[in-house]
């Protein structure tokens, strides 16, 4: 009987809202025990082409190499005994390639060689998978900060109304710690795409001096950089990695967070993107519910309380790690699927989302332009001096939100402030438009980071 996946991410129901089947197919479990077999068929072809190994050897175990050929079962049970599943599937692999070949897989490697480099390939896949939609999110956010630059909203500090801002400075905001991420992305795979082969204590004694040749060639055959020393007690990039979904997450879950916002019924300025049933409730018809905000932030939760499991297995002992890196298994991999799917949603949010910029302008004008308090109050203040400019600019809000008039009309009642200020000027001090500072400059500095 097939067991029952305890995690959601990995149930046949609730997995469609966590990850995606693609980076399952990347990080999965048959995914992972196919780069073990890659990475076994690569050592005995760089082997053979060092006289190490015959070459009938080497490609009887490419040839058989192949995850679908394996029985699970046995391989499960052998697990079991050993504590790793690499000896069980050793010996499969060698019993698939014949018994000539057999005397010749693994040769001069150890369990946490074939791990660690299939984990790497595994990887590989996987964040060329977060690198696509990356670039697919960031292309979105941008044709909506270009799109709505001028697009006039009020900016809100403590949820309430502060002073405006525009939708694509907004966005801009949103895009900026992304383009960061990417820069991030392409510095740190340089680090993390590289081999790790180092024998039983990571000296390749096993191999004579023909060791660091054979991690040449294996490292050419998978398409990995060669590390300076074997890296097997020494996480850091495994760690760095897993840091950077952390931040991508964290970044994520300020668009979403914003958009939840948004759409509330009271506000309701920018909505996910919508089909028929989707977001709706078994009780209440009417209801638009932020779906893919919610799940973006329940699996950024998920890939932030796994970042501390993978900085806790960098404390491995001596030249081979007896608990913290068995745990790198619990975590990396699902890290990676609930990145991506965290990832997936935002996607979506950036490429599908409707702006209501009626909507904006309407809630703007909620208040009676009193978001503008400030911008009169520092028109005023040069010729009325600060504090009585404040208190001036302070009353006539008062007026304007008890008697639901706009700010403008109840500056003009103020004698004070119209025998200094004419009615044309207070109408033009007291458009959203005219007070949006550098913010169009903003956006035009981070859609420059494009080219």
């Amino acid at each position: 009987m097939t067991p029952s996946p305890v995690n959601p991410a990995d149930g046949a129901v609730w997995g469609v809202l966590y990850g995606t089947d693609a980076m399952r197919g990347a990080v999965g479990e048959m995914a992972l025990l196919q780069r073990m077999l890659d990475v076994e068929a690569a050592l005995a072809r760089a082997e053979a082409g060092l006289g190490i190994v015959p070459q009938a050897a080497a490609d009887a175990i490419t040839a058989a190499a192949r995850a679908e050929q394996l029985d699970l079962a046995a391989l499960a049970k052998a697990t079991r005994n050993t504590g790793y599943p690499v000896v069980g599937l050793v010996k499969q692999l060698g019993a698939l390639a014949g018994e000539e070949a057999a005397r010749w897989t693994h040769w001069g490697a150890t369990t946490q060689d074939i791990l660690d480099t299939a984990l790497v390939l595994a990887l590989r896949d996987g964040f060329q998978l977060i690198r696509d939609d990356l670039e697919d999110t960031i292309d979105a956010l941008a044709a909506r900060a270009r799109e709505h630059r001028d697009t006039v909203m009020a900016g809100r500090t403590h949820l309430q109304h502060a002073l405006p801002v525009t939708f694509g400075y907004k966005c801009a905001v949103w895009l900026s710690p992304l383009l960061n991420l990417r820069e991030r992305l392409d510095d740190l795979l340089p680090r993390l795409l590289r081999v790790q082969f180092g024998g039983a204590v990571g000296t390749l004694a096993s191999l004579g001096n023909k060791g660091p040749a054979v991690a040449e060639g294996l490292a050419r055959e998978l398409g990995l950089g060669v590390p300076e020393i074997p890296w097997h007690v020494a996480r850091d990039t495994l760690a760095e990695a897993v840091s950077w979904c952390g931040i991508l997450c964290g970044a994520l879950s300020k668009i979403a967070t914003d958009v939840m916002l948004l759409m509330q019924t009271e506000v309701g300025e920018v909505f996910e993107p919508h089909e028929a049933g989707r977001g709706g409730s078994s009780t209440m018809p009417q209801k638009r519910n932020p779906i893919a905000c919610e799940y973006v932030l329940a699996q950024a939760r998920g890939v932030h309380a796994l970042v501390p499991q993978v900085m806790a297995a960098m404390a491995l002992d001596h030249e081979r790690g007896t608990g913290p890196w068995q745990a790198e298994p619990l975590a990396i991999p699902q890290a990676m699927l609930l990145t991506h799917g965290a990832l997936d949603q935002a996607r979506q949010i950036a490429q599908g989302m409707t702006v209501d910029a009626a909507r904006m302008r309407r809630n703007l004008e909620a208040t009676g332009d009193a978001i503008m308090a400030e911008a009169v109050m520092m028109a005023l203040a040069p010729v009325m001096g600060r504090g009585a400019a404040h208190d001036a600019v302070h009353h006539a809000c008062d007026v304007a939100l008890a008697e639901r008039v706009p700010l403008a009309e109840a500056l003009g009642r103020d004698d004070a402030v119209a025998s200094r200020m004419g009615a044309e000027e207070i109408a033009r001090i007291t458009d959203p438009a005219s007070y949006l500072g550098s913010a169009g400059l903003f956006v035009d500095r981070v859609l420059a980071r494009l080219s």
